[in-house]
């Protein structure tokens, strides 16, 4: 399948929502209430309306808080998660209600990195059989001596000595695990890599390796990334551009530059004062107040309308939507008023 020449979009997202519900059985639904029985339904509300493009070639960050939805996005565009609306689009055609068959051509396209080495690699299975599974299944074409020189370029791709191939995972540190991961993602020749979260399970020592890592496979094999991260030192270096979430929306999309330079949404001002920077002789931290307010009962209007600062009663009853900006995009009232 070749590549739509009409656009510099690979995957499009277009109002995803995702809503896992908590209600149990049907009959675990029904309630008495003022003497009648009704059904009573309880949903987390975990992406609420979330549309991003990722243009080839580039890594898009997308960054917040824990609980915010944002591995959710991840797991949702790689067909992991079945959307409860919207729409994901790859190369021009949409992929999110084809059946498992339909899917097959996309997933040697698409691969995804997880968070935790630890988990993500099978105890029962050696290194060399690990690397070989991908490959047997989405090039089953190719015969054992290709297969294992395959194997032989990714290990050495990506840093691991090929003698490994005969240990199992447990035998090996959290960095190595995850480059054995990343080996696995890079075997079948992919456009598309999804990283949820890909070194929070690592010490900093090893972080480093493993996004140079990264930066040189995707400089070296023209790979797009979407990369999901709480760690806004990491998306400076790492990211083409940022997308930052609350509460299951997107409040702010800008070029990584623009976004550091010049923050426009309260939420993405708190965030960034957050970081640990060595030059601040006094350094400035907005300190949000309130809470998170949980996902099964979103708040009315803007969903960080109870912690920020600038906040009217337009924020409080009408959820705002994103609007250009100079670097990107931000969805603030308060920002379109030029109240901020």
């Amino acid at each position: 399948m070749q590549p739509s020449t009409e656009t510099q979009t690979l995957v499009r997202i277009q109002d995803l929502e995702k809503r896992f519900d908590l209600s149990g059985s049907w009959l675990e639904q029904l309630q008495f209430k003022e003497g009648k029985l009704q059904r009573h339904q309880e949903f987390v509300h975990a992406i609420n309306g979330v549309t991003l493009e990722v243009q080839k070639g580039e890594a898009l960050c997308v960054v917040g808080e824990s609980g915010c939805g944002k591995s959710t996005v991840a797991r949702t565009v790689m067909g992991l998660i079945s959307p409860s609306g919207g729409e994901i689009h790859y190369d021009g055609q949409r992929i999110d209600h084809l059946p498992a068959k339909a899917m097959l051509p996309y997933r040697r396209r698409m691969q995804m990195i997880f968070q935790n080495p630890y988990a993500s690699l099978n105890p029962r299975m050696t290194i060399q059989q690990t690397l070989e599974e991908p490959l047997r299944f989405h090039q089953p074409g190719l015969n054992p001596s290709e297969v294992g020189d395959k194997v032989h370029e990714v290990m050495h791709a990506v840093g691991i000595n090929p003698d490994w191939g005969k240990r199992y995972a447990h035998e090996f540190s959290g960095g190595q695990r995850q480059r054995i991961s990343i080996a696995r993602a890079l075997a079948v020749d992919p456009e598309f890599i999804v990283a949820d979260e890909p070194i929070s399970a690592l010490d900093v020592s090893i972080q480093a390796q493993v996004l140079n890592l990264m930066m040189d496979a995707q400089e070296a094999r023209g790979l797009t990334y979407l990369f999901i991260t709480h760690d806004l030192s990491v998306v400076e270096h790492f990211g083409t551009r940022v997308a930052v979430m609350y509460l299951g929306t997107v409040c702010e999309l800008a070029t990584t530059r623009e976004l550091f330079a010049n923050p426009r949404h309260p939420y993405t001002q708190a965030l960034l004062s957050a970081i640990p920077r060595l030059e601040d002789d006094r350094p400035t931290h907005i300190r949000l107040q309130g809470e998170v307010p949980t996902p099964v009962n979103l708040p009315s209007g803007c969903v960080f309308h109870g912690r920020c600062p600038y906040a009217d009663q337009r924020c409080r009853t009408e959820k705002p939507q994103l609007i250009p900006t100079a670097g990107g995009q931000v969805a603030c009232h308060a920002v379109q008023e030029g109240r901020l």
